[in-house]
């Protein structure tokens, strides 16, 4: 066997590298925050170009001042959430303003005031007949400054005299701004001119297209945290089930990423952890919360091993979790390490919140599911059924029902942040947490 040379070691991590970022921050300047990896990605461009587009079918364009690989996204339902400087998440509105002002800038001039940029989108979202939240009241401005925010982040607008945040001044505020039009027309990655309205863009950017199955399941295990087989549509579990070895093999030389194959489903492990925009374990109040949270389920809801004849032989790929149990563990939680671990008070003080952040956090890493169809036959869209799952029933199949309540189903994924209790040959015992892998995933 011929070992590769110094000189190919080198190209195959400049182009990983590359390909890293590329993932991680679809749209990169030559004088933004990455600055210094820009001239990798236009040395390599042909190369990442052609890979992207053969391996997820994403389009890179790259010019001498950017890059932006146009990603696809998985459908409805799984998008990832914007946030303010404060971790809010964007809001309906926040999003608006955001459309509106890519609409306005994109023929906008080079330079202009900041108070002519305000009018713009006022007059837009006439235009459009969108209401937006009164940006005249001091609700209304905040939401308008985190939308323009975003855009400085992304090179769109640049801050020549002052800032957009002038705009919550009392009395009004001024500032000068730069608008790259190159940029905030490149922003959109769906086919906005084939699109009727906002759903039928999310669906038509999700399309594979001639890719069929094997370029969606291929985005879905880059773009999610892990990919159960219960989830996917009988083409795409076949070709995943004959092709998941071979395909590890592709991701380590083109992103560095090691596959994880489970007998639910496969994961793609990043060991730089790097390509990620959710970390879990993490800080604050509600990735907290969601750890224990999960540990503990984990702990009570342990279905016996798959083999065991109670599971009637079936692969268990998750456990109902009974109505009222997620409150009582949280209220349990709050309890022993609310104050001790300094949680934000209004968590505290409001259990639905912290509930609805927590599961909702849980639900995005794919440790819990919705009971019932996440994706209807051959689409990216949810369902929902009115069926009633019994609590506390083992899962064979994530998809086979809604309950009306919303219950939940424990995924397999989740034992691995259970705590381990190892009893050695003394008589003390030790708790490693946060490393079991109970469940089969």
């Amino acid at each position: 066997m011929t070992l590769p040379s110094a000189h190919d070691v080198a190209l195959s991590a400049e182009r990983r590298s590359a390909a890293r970022l590329l993932l991680a921050h679809p749209l990169v300047t030559s004088d933004g925050p990455h600055a210094d990896l820009f001239p990798l990605v236009r040395r390599h461009a042909d190369w990442l170009g052609k890979r992207f587009q053969q391996v997820l079918g994403y389009r890179l364009l790259v010019d001498s001042s950017y890059a932006r690989l146009f990603k696809a996204g998985l459908g409805a339902g799984s998008g990832h959430q914007f946030v303010r400087s404060t971790g809010t998440p964007f809001s309906p509105h926040t999003y608006a303003c955001l459309a509106l002002a890519l609409s306005v800038l994109v023929t906008a001039p080079e330079q202009m005031l900041l108070s002519q940029l305000v009018a713009d989108v006022r007059a837009a979202a006439a235009d459009a007949d969108v209401e937006l939240e009164e940006t005249g009241r001091a609700a209304g401005k905040r939401t308008l400054v985190a939308a323009l925010r975003q855009l400085v982040e992304w090179g769109v607008l640049v801050e020549t005299h002052g800032h957009v945040g002038a705009i919550t001044a009392e009395g009004g505020g001024e500032a000068l701004i730069t608008v790259d039009r190159e940029l905030a027309r490149v922003v959109v990655a769906g086919p906005l001119a084939q699109s009727r309205d906002g759903a039928d863009l999310v669906r038509r950017a999700a399309d594979p297209s001639f890719g069929g199955p094997r370029t969606y399941v291929r985005r879905m295990l880059v773009e999610t945290p892990v990919v159960h087989l219960d989830e996917l549509t009988d083409p795409e579990r076949d070709w995943l089930r004959t092709r998941q070895r071979r395909e590890a093999q592709a991701f380590v030389e083109l992103l560095g990423l090691e596959t994880e194959i489970r007998a639910e489903g496969v994961a793609l492990v990043d060991p730089e952890e790097e390509l990620t925009d959710l970390r879990f374990p993490g800080t604050g109040t509600v990735a907290q919360a969601a750890l224990l949270l999960v540990e503990r389920l984990v702990e009570r809801l342990r279905p016996p091993d798959p083999g065991h004849p109670a599971t009637g032989g079936f692969l268990v790929v998750g456990v109902a979790v009974p109505d009222g149990l997620v409150d009582e563990v949280l209220a349990e939680l709050v309890a022993e390490y609310g104050e001790r671990s300094n949680w934000q008070r209004g968590y505290l003080e409001d259990p639905h919140a912290l509930r609805e952040a927590a599961l909702d956090l849980l639900a995005r890493m794919r440790l819990l599911a919705p009971a019932g169809p996440q994706r209807a036959e051959g689409e990216g869209l949810p369902e929902a059924y009115a069926e009633e799952l019994p609590e506390g029933r083992q899962v064979t199949n994530v998809g086979e029902a809604r309950p009306r309540g919303g219950n939940w189903v424990l995924l397999a994924a989740a034992a691995r942040y259970a705590t381990r209790v190892t009893m050695p040959t003394t008589s003390s015992i030790r708790k490693d947490a946060h490393t079991q892998q109970e469940l089969p995933l």
